[in-house]
C-alpha cells in the first residue's frame, strides 16, 4: 500500500508514512531506536500498574484528551546529538491534531532543566494531524545540551517530551504499563509544551499516550536490541520509576562494557499473546493488545538499527483467557519467525524460555505448566532461534516447580505477589542470565 500525506489548511493530515528502518545519514551516522512503548488501546483498555486516578485528567475516556498538554517522561537507552519521535493515532477513531511539541532534559517531576527545551517539527511545521490508523516520524531535533553522547553524565537521565492535543482527540492510543510517571495538564488548559516549569502539569499518569518510539542519530557501529513480549518484559511487579525490568538490567550491563553504542528497546505489552486475539481494533480491543503477529512489523521491523530481538512470550496464550494448545503457539511462533526472516534475514532472534507461573490464579495449573514446559523444549531445541536466553533456569524453584520464593513479593506496590510476575530480584536474575556473546556483531 502506498503511504501518502495530505495537506489541509496548512496542516498535514497524515494517513501513514514510510519507515526508514535501515537508512544511514551523511558522516557515517544512522538512526537507531533508543526507546519504544508498544501501543494498544484505546484508553482505558489495558493493564496499567500503580495508576493514579485519571478522572480529572481525562473525565470522558471516549472524548480522550481535550485541549491539553502531555509531558511524557522517557529514558533513552543510548544518546545522540539529534533525535526524532514517532507520534501515533493507530488505535484512534478520528483525526488528532498535535502542536506545540517540545523535548528537553527532565530536571525532576514535570520540570525541565533550564535552557534545554527544544521545539519538535513535522516536515518543518509546528502542527500535524494524524488520521485514524496512522503514525508519523518528526523531523530531527538537535539536542545541543548533549555535548558528548558517551558521557556518563547522561546515562540514565530522562527526556521530557511535550505536545498539545488541539481540540478533542477521541479514543486515545496508549501504552498502559509505563511504570514511569508522566504528566498531563487539565482539560481545556491549552498548550504548555514550551514552558520549562511544572506549574501547568498537576496530574500524574503511569502510562504513555500517543508516542511509541524515539530514535537517536548514532555512529554507524551502533545498533538496537528489541525485547519483545508480554507483562514480564513490560515489567509488571518491578519498582515504579526504578527502571529495574530485566531489559533495563541488560541495558546497563551492555552500557558498562560497550559504552553508548547498544540500545535496548522494550516492546512488551502486559497481557500480550503470540496467537490471540484473532481480531483487534478500536471497536474490539483487548487488554493484552494486538497479537504478536499483528504488531511485529510496527514494534520491531519498522524501527531503525535493530539487529537482534529477544522474544519472551507464550504464558498468556496458555492462560484461562487464551486457552491455546501448545501446537497452536509453536505454529504461531514458527509463522512469525518465517515472516521476520522474509523481511530481515539478518535479524538475529533470541528465544527466551518462559518462566514458571505454577500456583498463579489464571496461569498456574499443572496442565498449563505442562504446555509451558513443552514450549520451552521447542525454544531450546527447535533450531529456529539464533540463541536462547534461559530465564526458566534461573527463576524456578526446583523442589516446588514455582518461582523462587524471594522472587514473588511485588516490588511495585509492596503486595505479596501473584506467582506469575517476578519482582526486582527476579528481573535482576533474568537480566544477568543473558549471555552477552549473543549480541556479538559479525566481523
Amino acid at each position: 500500500m502506498r503511504r501518502t500525506a495530505y495537506v489541509l489548511c496548512a496542516v498535514f493530515l497524515v494517513f501513514s508514512q514510510p519507515a526508514w528502518s535501515q537508512g544511514t545519514q551523511p558522516g557515517n551516522q544512522k538512526w537507531v531506536a533508543t526507546w519504544a512503548a508498544s501501543v494498544h488501546g484505546p484508553y482505558p483498555v489495558g493493564n496499567p500498574s500503580a495508576q493514579p486516578d485519571q478522572r480529572f485528567a481525562f473525565p470522558d475516556p471516549a472524548a480522550g484528551a481535550k485541549d491539553q498538554t502531555m509531558r511524557l517522561i522517557v529514558r533513552p537507552s543510548i544518546w545522540g546529538r539529534e533525535m526524532r519521535i514517532r507520534l501515533t493515532n493507530v488505535f484512534g477513531t478520528k483525526p488528532v491534531t498535535f502542536d506545540g511539541a517540545y523535548v528537553g532534559l527532565q530536571l525532576g517531576g514535570p520540570a525541565i532543566a533550564k535552557g534545554t527545551n527544544r521545539p519538535i517539527k513535522f516536515a518543518g511545521r509546528d502542527t500535524i494531524t494524524l488520521a485514524p490508523g496512522s503514525s508519523i516520524w518528526s523531523d530531527g531535533v538537535t539536542l545541543d545540551f548533549v555535548h558528548d553522547p558517551e558521557s556518563m553524565d547522561l546515562a540514565s537521565r530522562k527526556l521530557a517530551v511535550s505536545f498539545h492535543i488541539a481540540g478533542e482527540s477521541g479514543p486515545m492510543t496508549w501504552h498502559a504499563k509505563a511504570l514511569t510517571t508522566s504528566y498531563v495538564s487539565p482539560p481545556g488548559s491549552g498548550s504548555h509544551g514550551k514552558s520549562e516549569d511544572e506549574t501547568a502539569f498537576p496530574y500524574g499518569t503511569s502510562s504513555w499516550f500517543f508516542m511509541d518510539a524515539i530514535e537517536m542519530m548514532s555512529p554507524a557501529n551502533s545498533f538496537a536490541i528489541v525485547t519483545f513480549g508480554d507483562s514480564i518484559t513490560d515489567g509488571t511487579a518491578s519498582t515504579m520509576n526504578g527502571d529495574d525490568r530485566w531489559p533495563d538490567v541488560l541495558s546497563r550491563r551492555l552500557r558498562a562494557l560497550h559504552g553508548n553504542r547498544i540500545a535496548i528497546v522494550n516492546a512488551g505489552i502486559g497481557g500480550n499473546q503470540v496467537t490471540g486475539p484473532v481480531e483487534y481494533s478500536p471497536q474490539k480491543p483487548y487488554n493484552g493488545g494486538p497479537s504478536a503477529r499483528m504488531r511485529i512489523d510496527r514494534d520491531v521491523l519498522e524501527l531503525s538499527g535493530v539487529t537482534h530481538m529477544i522474544w519472551l512470550e507464550g504464558i498468556n496464550d496458555f492462560s484461562t483467557n487464551g486457552n491455546a494448545s501448545l501446537e497452536k503457539v509453536r505454529d504461531g511462533m514458527t509463522d512469525i519467525i518465517s515472516h521476520i526472516r522474509s523481511r530481515r534475514a539478518d535479524l538475529r532472534i533470541i528465544g527466551a524460555t518462559v518462566i514458571t507461573s505454577l500456583g498463579s490464579a489464571n496461569h498456574g495449573t499443572r496442565e498449563q505448566d505442562a504446555k509451558r514446559r513443552g514450549l520451552n523444549d521447542f525454544i531450546r531445541n527447535s533450531g529456529l532461534f539464533d540463541g536462547v536466553a534461559d530465564f526458566d533456569r534461573v527463576t524456578i524453584d526446583l523442589p516446588t516447580g514455582a518461582l523462587k520464593p524471594e522472587f514473588i513479593p511485588d516490588s511495585t506496590v509492596g503486595r505479596p505477589g501473584d506467582n506469575l510476575h517476578p519482582n526486582r530480584a527476579g528481573y535482576l536474575a533474568m537480566g544477568m542470565a543473558i549471555d552477552l556473546d549473543l549480541f556479538r556483531q559479525k566481523q
